[in-house]
């Protein structure tokens, strides 16, 4: 790999940003200062930029607590976008696996890896998300068989795919599904005459939100993590 390129790719430097930084003696190979952008960097080399040793950035895979007032968008905008809250290099790389509405709190995935979310993401995949969830009326025990049956959604054709509600008390319970329609988990509720009051997502598939996390924290997934998306 040239040695700009290999600079970009461990940096937030761009191509014109590390030529300068070459041309000002910034950057050594194995101890010596090199000039030259175009020099090829092999895995023999240890490169650094004013004494920081250098690292190519792989794929990376990020579980973020979301708080309320933040947005799953890659930029802000009427709210604060939930990539602001990542103190990492190169945050324009990342996308957000799946989004939760500016009210709703819980796990969002992030990461670079295309592949790899849109196997959470896509329908086919039928990824479950659980969410906890309370309503502004009392939860019946007939919408447990109701929501696995599945639910007529407002301006839907056909109803939705099979869902686990577990109630846990008279305003509260755990949803489970498979979809991931717009607003879907409001909307079915709306649908059998309630009103959700407060959603936080618990899991994505295996991924569990780190207890630990408090509100507007992250952290890198494990490779168990990461290899639980299949």
């Amino acid at each position: 790999m040239r040695l700009d390129k290999f600079i970009c790719e461990s940096t937030s430097h761009s191509r014109v940003s590390a030529k300068k930084a070459l041309h000002r003696g910034d950057v050594t190979c194995n101890g010596e200062v090199v000039k030259n952008s175009g020099f090829k960097v092999t895995d023999e080399h240890e490169i650094r930029l004013e004494g920081e040793l250098l690292t190519i950035i792989g794929p990376r895979f990020i579980m973020l607590n979301k708080p309320v007032d933040t947005i799953c968008s890659t930029i802000d905008e009427e709210y604060q976008s939930v990539i602001s809250l990542l103190d990492v290099i190169r945050p324009e790389d990342l996308h957000i696996a799946g989004r939760l509405d500016a009210d709703t709190t819980g796990l969002v995935l992030i990461t670079t890896d295309g592949q790899w979310s849109h196997k959470i993401t896509s329908p086919k995949k039928e990824c479950g998300k659980r969410y906890l969830l309370e309503t502004a009326e009392p939860l019946t025990d007939d919408l447990v068989q109701q929501f696995r049956d599945g639910v007529q959604l407002n301006n839907e054709d056909g109803l939705t795919k099979p869902a686990e509600l577990e109630i846990l008390g008279s305003n509260q319970a755990r949803l489970t599904i498979t979809e991931g329609k717009y607003h879907q988990v409001k909307r079915m509720l709306a649908a059998v005459g309630n009103k959700v009051t407060k959603l936080h997502r618990e899991s994505v598939g295996a991924i569990e939100l780190d207890a630990e996390l408090e509100l507007g924290e992250w952290r890198y997934l494990t490779d168990a993590e990461i290899k639980s998306v299949k």
